[in-house]
C-alpha cells in the first residue's frame, strides 16, 4: 500500500509538471568584463579588489590588487585613472573613486607593514632588468614572483626612474615611493644603482633573458636664438635637480615653454621655489593642450599663468620675444607676425623627452624606429632573441600606468619563453615588415582579445542602485600649496574608502544579491552557498526571463534552446 500511495502524491504534486519543457530560451549565468578592468593599462582586476574592499577586508583587497600591480600607494597618487572615465556608475551619478580607494589600500599596506610573499620555488633562471623605474621594477616584481633570480641595473643614484626624477614631491612623496620600491627588493630582487649599461650585449652575458626599461630622460631641444643661453634650462634638468640638496635657481620670473604635464609640473615647482610669476607659453589653445585638465586647473588655482596661442621666437637678456599664433582649419598653429615682449629671469623648455638608446649599439636584429624600439605586441620581445623591452622604450603612451602594465606583460612573456621552447614565442619580424601595434599603450598593456564581452550600462538595472555621490578627496589649502612641497591631494578615511568601494555596481558579474532567487516564479534558482553563486534547475525553468530583467548587474543572459 505504501508504494501506490507515494506514486499518487508525486502525480498530484507540482513537481510532476516539469515546466522546463515549455521553454524556447534558457537563462545562463555569465561573467562579463567590467569596463574599468578593460580600460586599465596595468591590467588590474579592479572589480575584484573593490569587492574585497567593500567587505572591509582591506588586506585581501590589497593582495588581490597587487597580483597585477605592486604600486597601489604610488598609483593612487599619479595614475590618471582612465578607469573612472569608463565607469558605468558615471551614468547614474558619478564614477566610483577607484583611484581614491587604491591609494587608501596602498597607504594602509604601508602603515600596517604588509609584505609580498617570497616565491614558492626557484626556477634557476636569471633575468637582467635595465632601469629601476615603473616598468623595470614592475617586471622585476612579477619575475621574482615567478621564481626567477632578478638583477636590476639603474644608472641613477636611487630607484624610481621618472617617478622620482620627473614627478614633483607634492604629487608623490618620496617616502611613499621608496617604501614601495623597497618592498620589491625585500622579495629578493637585487638592485644596483649608479650602474650605467654601456652595451646591452655585454651586460646580458650570464643571464637567460633581459628586459629593457630605460626611461625617457633626454630632453628635446628647440632652436631659440639667444645672446646668453645660460638661463635656458630643460624641464628634466629642473625636476631632477629638485632631488638634490641645492635647488635650481630659476629667479622671480620663470617662463615654461610647452603644453604637457611636465610643463605644468615645472611651473608649479617654480611657484613653490618662490617665483612671483610662472608663465607657460603654449602654441595652441587649452582644448588642444596635452596636459590633463585637472592638473591645468590646479596650476591656475596656484597662480600659474598661461599664454595660449603663443610661441617663443627669441631670448634676450631678461626678456623673451613672443609671437602670437592662430589655428588653421586643421588645428595647426600658424604665425601671425604679431609680437610682444615678456620679461623672464629663466626659460625652461618642456618640449618632451627621448630615450638614450646608445646601449643598443651593435645588437643584431633590433629594429629602432622614430626613437623607440619595435617589439612584437604579443610578446614584447625585440628582434633580438631573449631581449624584451617596454615602458618609454617602445611605441606607447608614456605614463606610469602603461609602464607598469608593460613590465607585468613582459615578465609573463619572459617566463613563458624561459620555460618553453623558444619557438613558442615569436620575435619581431625582419626590418621592413609591418607590425600592427594598435593604439599607443593599448595592445602592449592589455590582452588583444578580451576573454569576456564588455559589461555595458544598457545591461544593468539601475533601479536597484540608490544615489550615492562620489566622495571627494581633501586638498591642501591654497596658501600652503604654493609655499611648500607638501602633498596637495589627501587620502580617504577608512569610512570614506568603505563607502566609495560599496558604490561599485559589480557590472557584469554576480555578487549574490539573491534577486534571481527571489523573483523566479518556478523556484528554479538554486542557491549554492556563500561565494558559490547560483545555478538553474532547467527541469522547471520555463524561460520567462524575469531573472534577467531583475538582475541588477547584468550577469544573466537568455540564449535560444536547441530544437
Amino acid at each position: 500500500m505504501d508504494k501506490p500511495f507515494a506514486i499518487t502524491l508525486d502525480v498530484g504534486s507540482s513537481l510532476a509538471n516539469k515546466t522546463g519543457t515549455w521553454r524556447t530560451q534558457r537563462p545562463v549565468y555569465v561573467d562579463k568584463l567590467p569596463p574599468c578592468n578593460a580600460q586599465c593599462p596595468a591590467g588590474e582586476d579592479i572589480q575584484g579588489w573593490l569587492f574585497n574592499a567593500e567587505s572591509g577586508n582591506y588586506e585581501a583587497a590589497w593582495r588581490h590588487l597587487t597580483r597585477e600591480n605592486p604600486f597601489p600607494a604610488i598609483m593612487g597618487r599619479v595614475c590618471y585613472h582612465s578607469c573612472e572615465g569608463a565607469c558605468n556608475r558615471a551614468q547614474l551619478d558619478s564614477a566610483v573613486g577607484i583611484n581614491s580607494v587604491e591609494r587608501f589600500l596602498g597607504d594602509e599596506a604601508l602603515k600596517r607593514g604588509w609584505a609580498f610573499e617570497a616565491p614558492v620555488q626557484e626556477s634557476g633562471k636569471k633575468v637582467l632588468v635595465v632601469g629601476a623605474g615603473p616598468s623595470g621594477m614592475s617586471a622585476a616584481y612579477h619575475l621574482r614572483r615567478l621564481g626567477h633570480a632578478v638583477t636590476v641595473l639603474e644608472a641613477g643614484p636611487l630607484m624610481g626612474g621618472m617617478m622620482r626624477f620627473g614627478i614633483p614631491q607634492y604629487r608623490l612623496p618620496r617616502d611613499v615611493l621608496e617604501a614601495e620600491m623597497q618592498r620589491i627588493v625585500a622579495m629578493g630582487v637585487t638592485v644596483q644603482t649608479g650602474v650605467k649599461v654601456e652595451r646591452i650585449e655585454d651586460a646580458m652575458q650570464g643571464y637567460d633573458a633581459a628586459f629593457l626599461a630605460v626611461g625617457a630622460h633626454v630632453a628635446k631641444r628647440a632652436f631659440i636664438p639667444a645672446k646668453d643661453s645660460s638661463h635656458i634650462l630643460d624641464a628634466v634638468q629642473v625636476l631632477r635637480s629638485m632631488e638634490n640638496e641645492e635647488k635650481p635657481m630659476l629667479g622671480r620670473r620663470v617662463v615654461v615653454y610647452g603644453g604637457g604635464n611636465t610643463a605644468i609640473d615645472v611651473a608649479r615647482t617654480a611657484k613653490r621655489l618662490g617665483a612671483t610669476e610662472a608663465i607657460i607659453v603654449y602654441r595652441r589653445t587649452r582644448e588642444k593642450m596635452p596636459a590633463h585638465d585637472f592638473e591645468v586647473e590646479e596650476a591656475l588655482e596656484e597662480g600659474v599663468m598661461v599664454k595660449w596661442l603663443s610661441t617663443i621666437k627669441q631670448a634676450g637678456e631678461g626678456a623673451l620675444t613672443i609671437e602670437k599664433m592662430v589655428l588653421d582649419e586643421k588645428g595647426n598653429p600658424q604665425p601671425t607676425g604679431e609680437f610682444e615682449t615678456l620679461e623672464a629671469d629663466s626659460l625652461v623648455l618642456a618640449l618632451g623627452q627621448d630615450v638614450d638608446l646608445a646601449l643598443l649599439n651593435g645588437v643584431p636584429g633590433l629594429v629602432v624606429q622614430d626613437g623607440v624600439v619595435q617589439v612584437d605586441p604579443a610578446t614584447m620581445m625585440t628582434g633580438r632573441t631573449g631581449l624584451f623591452a617596454g615602458g618609454d622604450m617602445v611605441p606607447a603612451e608614456r605614463n606610469v600606468t602603461v609602464a607598469v602594465g608593460h613590465g607585468k606583460k613582459a615578465a609573463r612573456q619572459i617566463d613563458a619563453w624561459l620555460l618553453a621552447p623558444p619557438s613558442s614565442l615569436r620575435s619581431l619580424p625582419p626590418e621592413g615588415a609591418q607590425v600592427a601595434l594598435g593604439r599607443p599603450g593599448d595592445d602592449l598593456a592589455r590582452p588583444i582579445t578580451p576573454k569576456h564581452p564588455l559589461a555595458t550600462f544598457e545591461r544593468l538595472n539601475p533601479w536597484y542602485y540608490s544615489d550615492a555621490p562620489k566622495t571627494l578627496r581633501p586638498s591642501l589649502d591654497l596658501a600652503r600649496r604654493t609655499s611648500s612641497f607638501d602633498e596637495v591631494q589627501g587620502g580617504l578615511t577608512e569610512d570614506n574608502a568603505l563607502f566609495e568601494a560599496r558604490r561599485c555596481l559589480s557590472c557584469g558579474n554576480c555578487f549574490e544579491c539573491d534577486n534571481c532567487y527571489g523573483v523566479c516564479p518556478d523556484n528554479a534558482v538554486i542557491k549554492l552557498g556563500p561565494g558559490q553563486r547560483f545555478q538553474f534547475n532547467y527541469d522547471y525553468c520555463k524561460g520567462c526571463g524575469v531573472c534577467v530583467a531583475e538582475c541588477p548587474c547584468g550577469a544573466i543572459d537568455m540564449v535560444n534552446e536547441d530544437v
